[in-house]
């Protein structure tokens, strides 16, 4: 395939993820996709596993459980409407699928996030499962897009930075994420939060037709805790950091937006699995 029809094909591969992610809650149709895509029916499901690295189901019911995990953290909705709105007809398939992603059942998850982030980071800590190190990481440039409102989203606005990056051929799958988060969820309401998604290059890059340009992080002093487990969960790291950590040993964070390092691909790896940096600037 020439450079020009693999631009091509990701553009309109480009078009079905923001499809799905617009419609996720709807009957997602592959007639429907391959149509969004402008490709044959017959073609189009190679076509995308080729370059999405997942099917369109994978993807589908991976965005969903997704959702699915912040919702049962973050609110008090019954489990059979976060079922139904994920896609499944029972309670039981929903509990099943849920289960074998996320190793608990739904009830049991809602039950072991919300214990009382305070004891539960002592638990962690004596169990060792919290590694916090102070590391001087150096500056470093990100190309960038904004993200806009709830940080549980802000993987669309990644898919398009990795999407761009294999078009202008500048990643390869071993290409870590980063994110930029300059406000505080439990502060500013959730349409108003802040963030940015991208990756990081060794030269400036620009590209005005999807807002992504290149961002400085200041390098220096980092405390940087590598978390192991979903994303929805990620603010039991924070929770930690923010609270006994950064208490016992007297440190100040810096005036900078947190970093987050993706370490592992969610499209492969269980969310059980997946490693993240939390990265917090110090004075």
């Amino acid at each position: 395939m020439n450079q020009k029809t693999q631009e091509s094909y990701i553009t309109r591969i480009e078009k079905v993820l923001a499809f799905i992610a617009d419609h996720l809650d709807d009957d997602l149709n592959m007639d429907d996709l391959a149509e969004v895509a402008c490709f044959s029916a017959y073609h189009f499901h190679r076509i995308y596993r080729g370059l999405v690295g997942e099917t369109v189901t994978q993807t589908v019911r991976r965005l969903r459980l997704h959702r699915a995990a912040g919702d049962l953290i973050r609110t008090s909705r019954e489990i059979d409407g976060i079922a139904k709105q994920a896609g499944y007809s029972s309670v039981e398939a929903f509990s099943r699928a849920f289960k074998a992603a996320y190793q608990k059942a739904p009830a049991a998850y809602r039950e072991h996030v919300r214990e009382t982030p305070v004891i539960l980071s002592q638990q962690e800590r004596n169990t060792g499962m919290f590694n916090v190190e102070i590391k001087d990481i150096p500056a470093r440039k990100i190309a960038a897009i904004a993200h806009k409102g709830d940080y549980m989203e802000i993987g669309n606005t990644f898919q398009k930075v990795f999407m761009w990056g294999m078009k202008q051929q500048k990643m390869d799958p071993a290409t870590v994420g980063y994110g930029l988060y300059y406000d505080d969820p439990s502060q500013v309401p959730t349409e108003q939060l802040r963030s940015e998604a991208g990756v990081m290059l060794d030269q400036d890059v620009s590209d005005d037709t999807i807002g992504l340009r290149t961002l400085d992080v200041k390098g220096g002093r980092y405390a940087v805790l590598r978390f192991k487990g979903p994303y929805a969960e990620l603010e039991k790291g924070y929770d930690y950091l923010f609270g006994p950590w950064l208490n016992e040993q007297g440190e100040t964070p810096a005036n900078e937006p947190i970093m987050e390092c993706y370490l592992n691909d969610p499209q492969t790896t269980p969310p059980s699995e997946l490693l993240t940096d939390i990265c917090v600037a110090l004075q």
